[in-house]
């Protein structure tokens, strides 16, 4: 009897992104006959249950990290909540230890969980921020996710390591002594050529309280906005609901099936510049407009960093206005990197004896 091996698969809690492009891991897992378990909290563990129902999902603790309401304030709050951080951390790794025995793991994929690894089995942290920035203190933050980084057998960057790229020097390093592996971008989705059904599409993100704020502000702002548009709030809650209001139809939140559908369909998309997000509408070829959120040094890099290459506009958070929304007619879009990702290859890894 072939016996599967088990790979423990552990999302950062961090709105939806991590969760979301652990999709294509679990699913090539799944098809190179192993068995993956799913490990987070909060509404990335839920989301990850409404799409893998038949999986075993566990709880991990918590980091608690939540934004503050004025966004240039979240660097004083990351400071101010490092020592509840470090503290889930090593409540993480007690997890960790547990989970290993009690489930039998043979290996781990962390996306971002700083405390989920272990010496016993083979572990991978998987991340597109080799550098962190964080303003001042950049050079600072990095080397500490670096030295994080090397706990780890080794380190899956989901993007090309050549130009053009999507992640640019947020995910290249030019020395280090890392074992890092560039895998390809990541995305759940695959293109069609659909009919235009959406003339916009907004897709709502993020931690708390900004997803929120973010909601209100742009529900009021695209009130003006002429043609069909299409909210997709990000919030994952026991049911999916619809509501139809005037030219907006609102959803609390798609599973991946329905939100392709709705992507592939839609002519233009209104987003937050989250990493995931742009792996995902770069691979169904999508024309969009982003607003970083505010006080996100990765969020605002990117951003620029797609401004600058003339694929996406952008603007702040304040300074947003509808007719900003023309300026897509002057950009490229975001277009898929031609790369076969070989997880074959990739979870080779897992059959070290």
């Amino acid at each position: 009897m072939n016996i599967k091996k088990r790979i423990l698969v552990a999302p950062l809690n961090w709105g939806l992104g991590h969760a979301t492009r652990c999709i294509p891991i679990i699913n090539a897992l799944i098809e190179h006959n192993y068995e993956p378990i799913i490990a987070s909290d909060g509404i990335a563990l839920q989301f990850l249950k409404k799409e893998f129902p038949e999986l075993i999902c566990l709880e991990l603790p918590s980091y608690k990290i939540e934004y503050p309401k004025r966004g240039h304030h979240i660097k004083v709050k990351l400071i101010k909540d490092a020592p509840k951080i470090f503290r889930a951390i090593e409540s993480e790794k007690k997890a960790i230890k547990t989970i290993l025995k009690t489930y039998e793991i043979n290996g781990i994929i962390s996306d971002n969980r700083l405390g989920v690894y272990s010496n016993k089995v083979p572990s991978v942290y998987m991340t597109h921020q080799l550098n962190v920035l964080s303003g001042s203190t950049t050079w600072f933050s990095s080397k500490m996710h670096q030295k994080i980084i090397k706990k780890f057998d080794e380190c899956w960057i989901p993007d090309i390591e050549d130009e053009p790229n999507l992640s640019g020097k947020l995910g290249h390093l030019k020395n280090h002594a890392l074992s890092l592996k560039y895998i390809g971008p990541l995305s759940r989705f695959k293109k069609t050529d659909s009919k235009i059904a959406h003339d916009l599409l907004v897709l709502l993100s993020g931690p708390e309280p900004q997803r929120t704020i973010f909601e209100e502000m742009l529900f009021e702002d695209l009130k003006d906005f002429i043609g069909k548009t299409l909210f997709v709030k990000g919030k994952i809650e026991a049911n999916q609901t619809i509501i139809k209001k005037d030219q907006f139809t609102l959803y609390n939140y798609m599973l991946t099936h329905e939100l392709e559908k709705a992507i592939n369909e839609s002519a233009v998309v209104l987003s937050r510049s989250g990493y995931t997000t742009i792996m995902d509408l770069a691979k169904l070829n999508k024309k969009a407009f982003f607003i970083p959120t505010p006080g996100q040094f990765e969020q605002e890099y990117l951003a620029k960093h797609l401004q600058k290459l003339q694929l996406v506009p952008s603007c702040d958070q304040t300074d947003f206005k509808t007719e900003m929304l023309h300026k897509v007619n002057n950009y490229k879009g975001l277009q898929s990197v031609d790369f076969d990702i070989d997880f074959k290859g990739l979870f080779s890894l897992f059959e070290r004896e």
